[in-house]
């Protein structure tokens, strides 16, 4: 028995697809990268974004005609709206919730037979998040030798006007933290080099069980020892923070220990008080420009990533200017920016989606080009300097391979070196572009090729 697993949309997903391929193989299924000799299809969506959502449509109808000629049985699970559930429990076998995974084995053995919970399907109200534990408890089949996610906190209570994600994946709810590190530390012995902590509000860790669990700097503070007594050097990363729940000592616990790693992932989402008012991010610019300050202060050599949404509903050109000023203050390293689009389920979906098309498009390519002016700055500075490098792939151009710095910025190698993969390696910065370096290997790793 064969299976066949897509994983789209947020890094969450990742982390959730590798229980459930653990669950999988444990009933004897074996994954396969080829659809077509697979018996069992499977997606985990997100409906976050509408990209994400379309793939599912047009994917599932291509596994349905498959099944005019043989025996198939699809299933979907993920951060999947109730309106968009309830379109698709029409199209695959099995729905299940991240929280249901333990049952998925018995609904599988009864073909498509989705129980009750998954069935019901209340509008606008957040699903309940207490059997997430189980998910945590079963061991992850890791899609990789030296990169791992590691699920700290699932659900969000903020209800960005944006943002669908309570509706999807429910209220917040903290991993305990004994798992966390023991998982941390399971990765680490076994060599893995980057480990991301994943939660859709991590530096709200805790927040849910006062009294009972540990805060998200203490969580740090605690993987960090545990990098200190490691002999192994990595990197621990963590992804996404709220700028509302983000305070000095988090800053203070990383710029501490060597293993968590020098980048911060900070959404800001407008450089306008009124727009973030109105997508309710509960964060002001002047807090916003206090946290970049105290990253700047005790974390200098840190780099600094962002999310930002452009035309979102009320955003005049005045607002998208304060934007562009953000940007030019900042100088981000990254910025992942999106085009607003309204989502079912999202507070925003009622209301007029205001600014037209091309202008979104406009602002998209002003921030980017604004964005890649500061990157470009940065990364030459960096020239001529021997970074760490983590080696995590083949390029695309013959001959060369691809790494990571610590502060995420992809770097070029000057060889394909396999035997590298998945080690942290020295190399010199030979020229910088964009959004990339290039860079030649150490001496020393050409002379063991030798």
């Amino acid at each position: 028995m064969k299976y066949h697993l897509i994983t789209l949309g947020c890094q969450m997903n990742i982390a959730d697809s590798e229980r459930v391929s653990a669950v999988l193989e444990k009933m004897g299924y074996e994954r396969t990268d080829n659809e077509e000799e697979a018996n069992l299809l499977g997606m985990l969506a997100c409906s976050v974004r509408q990209k994400p959502i379309d793939k599912v449509y047009n994917k599932i109808a291509q596994w349905n005609r498959w099944k005019n000629r043989r025996n198939l049985i699809t299933f979907i699970s993920g951060c999947i709206l109730p309106t968009d559930k309830e379109k698709l429990l029409k199209q695959f076998d099995i729905i299940f919730a991240m929280s249901e995974l333990p049952q998925l084995p018995d609904m599988i053995r009864n073909y498509g037979v989705v129980n009750e919970a998954s069935l019901s399907l209340p509008k606008l109200r957040t699903p309940k998040n207490e059997n997430i534990i189980g998910l945590w408890g079963i061991k992850p089949k890791y899609h990789s030798s030296f990169e791992a996610f590691v699920p700290i906190q699932n659900g969000c209570d903020k209800f960005c006007t944006f943002c669908a994600v309570p509706y999807t994946r429910g209220r917040e709810v903290s991993r305990p933290s004994e798992e966390i590190v023991d998982e941390v530390r399971h990765l680490v012995n076994q060599g893995y080099k980057s480990i991301t902590l994943l939660g859709q509000n991590v530096n709200s860790y805790g927040l849910d069980k006062k009294g009972e669990e540990i805060s998200f700097a203490e969580l740090l503070r605690k993987i960090g020892e545990l990098g200190n007594a490691s002999e192994e050097e990595f990197w621990v990363y963590f992804t996404s923070p709220h700028p509302q729940d983000m305070n000095r000592e988090v800053i203070e616990v990383i710029a501490q220990y060597p293993c968590l790693a020098k980048q911060i992932h900070l959404p800001m989402q407008s450089g306008d008080d009124k727009v973030l008012i109105k997508m309710n991010r509960k964060h002001s610019m002047t807090k916003y420009r206090q946290i970049v300050q105290d990253i700047r202060e005790l974390i200098p050599e840190s780099t600094l990533f962002t999310d930002i949404i452009v035309g979102f509903t009320g955003e005049d050109e005045k607002a998208f200017q304060n934007t562009v000023a953000a940007v030019n203050e900042f100088k981000f390293n990254m910025a992942f920016i999106a085009m607003y689009s309204p989502r079912p389920g999202a507070a925003s979906y009622r209301w007029d989606d205001e600014v037209n098309q091309e202008v979104k498009k406009e602002r998209l390519h002003t921030l980017s080009e604004t964005m890649k002016q500061h990157t470009r700055v940065y990364n030459e500075q960096l020239v001529g300097k021997t970074l760490k490098v983590l080696v995590n792939g083949k390029d695309r151009k013959t001959g060369f391979s691809n790494g990571l710095t610590e502060g995420k910025i992809t770097v070029r190698l000057d060889r394909y070196a396999p035997e590298l993969m998945g080690k942290i390696i020295d190399a010199k910065i030979t020229s910088a572009a964009d959004m990339s370096l290039s860079g030649e290997l150490s001496e020393v790793y050409t002379a063991k090729e030798a």
